[in-house]
């Protein structure tokens, strides 16, 4: 079989097959992560991103691979799931962009494609680190050029895209010392690998193997969806009550006379409601937007085309029915300043809040939040200015992207940490405007200290340090300093890594869900012991995964 033209059905197949494959995988590429944490990170943010992209290709009616491609960027782009979700959104962004207006592609058309990808994906990165999905990107992009220049056949062309992509991948380690010290590949790199998989195996008419849980990740991705509607607000709360969701096919008729400029109708639609999206490319408009009169908002699109894949859901109907609350509420006037926050557990939650957090995104290591979840928790903040935490180096990327898409002002504090994250809001002044905030928050959570308690989920070796399975470790700012059978004497040599009696007056204990109160008196008999200078405070976290979350001031 020989196939020299990719139309707009192949490549949706080829998208979804790659999905597939992607869910598939996800275990085992959670398993590739570099620190034996219990965080399953890369699997599942880049299974979440790509489903997401892939419901979005289900939605495209035309034969039209340029109209596939951009259905995908946009789905990537609004589900993107932490560093490796934000940099696949990227690839396919400039991908999609490259195969706009193509009704179908060769392989010359493709390889530009990919290029393209790679390009935009690196401008997104602030500093790009290779021996990661970076350099398999890039160097499967560039044998694909290089490939496409003799090779007319799509099939034996994605075979070496393929075949590059492996062996990009297996180089990685050698790029990357940490890879190479523990034994492992790049596992943003094998998430790319297997999408492009994927892409060959549908192609060639082969039959990926089934997941596990067939149709359990739709559910997941509408759970997400609409989850704050009932989560955090009574009925009362809910300001415009009808989600509306819909897309416009521009005409060209229509466009003579009515011009489209995003921004113009972005605003226009702010005026109606909130948690507003709006996306689009050349052939369409993608909108979602809570407001009160959903045909007002629709009415609006059509001077640009016309309506296709509309769904309206009462949200005050869905949540009357859930919590029995039948009350209504003026809606109110924005706030000068809200504040986004992420963690996980209800004594992180309850702190933040009480340190003056808007809205506290309920996630962290085991559940990144998509860009789409932090752009609706910004429009959940109803604020002039939109200050972002996202309180983990894995969530900083999906922030900045949604920053970038928020109507308001917004902007990020890249911390880092939970002790970070609450370093940074005790610098926040009201009365300063967004920049100064913004400073002065990212100065303060600089001179805070982060250590953690948690436990390895395999053997390894790393920084010259052998770990054991289900031994604990004891991680300093990112890098592990202490492991032990044992819990407490684990908790031990980390603060004595951690802590300069002569510098440090403050040690701030964050216990998680698994810690005992018999294991915090041991703690702070030790503390009284070892450096009795130390003032010590002591809350609950309840977070998952990390018995003792430390800060040190």
């Amino acid at each position: 079989m020989t196939v020299k033209l990719l139309d707009g059905k192949t490549f949706a197949e080829m998208v979804l097959a790659g999905a597939q494959h992607l869910t598939n995988n996800a275990d085992m590429i959670d398993a590739l992560n570099v620190f034996p944490v219990p965080d399953g990170d890369t699997g599942t943010n880049m299974n979440l991103s790509m489903t997401s992209g892939a419901n979005e290709v289900k939605n495209v009616k035309e034969n039209h691979t340029g109209d596939v491609a951009q259905a995908l960027a946009k789905g990537l782009l609004m589900g993107a799931r932490g560093n490796s979700g934000v940099i696949l959104s990227q690839l396919f962004r400039g991908f999609g962009k490259e195969l706009a207006q193509k009704q179908s592609c060769d392989t010359k058309e493709f390889a530009q494609a990919l290029q393209a990808g790679v390009e935009t994906a690196y401008k997104a990165v602030m500093k790009p680190v290779e021996g990661t999905i970076l350099t398999v990107a890039k160097e499967s992009a560039e044998a694909a050029v290089k490939t496409a220049k003799k090779e007319e056949d799509m099939i034996v062309f994605l075979e070496t895209v393929v075949k590059e992509a492996q062996a990009s991948l297996k180089r990685t380690p050698e790029l990357l010392p940490v890879l190479k010290e523990v034994g492992v590949v790049d596992s943003g790199g094998q998430g790319l690998l297997t999408i492009y998989e994927g892409f060959l195996a549908n192609l060639k008419g082969e039959t990926l193997p089934e997941p596990d849980t067939a149709g359990s990740m739709d559910e997941m991705v509408n759970a997400e969806h609409h989850k704050l509607a009932q989560d955090f607000m009574d009925t009362a709360d809910i300001e415009f009550g009808y989600c509306t969701e819909f897309m416009v096919k521009f005409e060209e008729d229509k466009l003579k006379d009515n011009p489209y400029d995003e921004d113009q109708f972005r605003n226009e639609l702010s005026e109606m409601g909130d948690s507003l999206l709006v996306v689009s490319d050349d052939e369409l408009i993608k909108v979602h937007v809570h407001v009160e009169y959903p045909g007002e908002a629709m009415t609006l699109g059509q001077r640009y085309g016309s309506l296709v894949n509309m769904k309206i859901e009462n949200m005050r109907e869905q949540h009357t029915s859930i919590v029995g609350d039948k009350k209504e509420k003026q809606p109110k006037a924005k706030a000068e300043y809200g504040i986004v926050t992420v963690s996980m557990g209800d004594g992180l939650k309850k702190m933040f809040e009480s340190l003056g957090a808007t809205v506290v995104i309920q996630g962290g290591q085991t559940m990144n939040p998509s860009t789409q979840d932090i752009s609706e928790a910004v429009s959940e903040a109803h604020a002039k200015n939109v200050l972002i935490l996202p309180n983990n180096k894995n969530i900083v990327m999906a922030a900045e992207q949604a920053a970038d898409l928020a109507e308001d002002n917004v902007a990020v504090i890249p911390s880092k940490s939970i002790p970070q994250g609450m370093s940074a809001l005790l610098a926040f002044n009201p009365d300063a405007d967004l920049e100064t905030n913004q400073q002065e928050m990212s100065g303060m959570m600089e001179q805070v200290k982060t250590g953690q308690i948690t436990y390895a989920v395999r053997d390894t070796q790393i920084d010259g340090m052998t770990i054991e399975k289900d031994h604990f470790m004891g991680i300093f700012d990112g890098d592990i300093k202490a492991t032990d059978k044992d819990k407490i004497t684990t908790v031990e040599k980390l603060l004595k890594e951690m802590i300069d009696e002569d510098e440090d007056e403050i040690l701030t204990v964050l216990a998680g869900e698994e810690a005992t109160q018999e294991e915090i008196e041991k703690l702070e008999a030790f503390m009284e012991e070892e450096f009795e200078d130390i003032e010590v405070e002591v809350h609950q976290g309840d977070q998952p995964i990390y018995s003792f979350i430390f800060s040190v001031e």
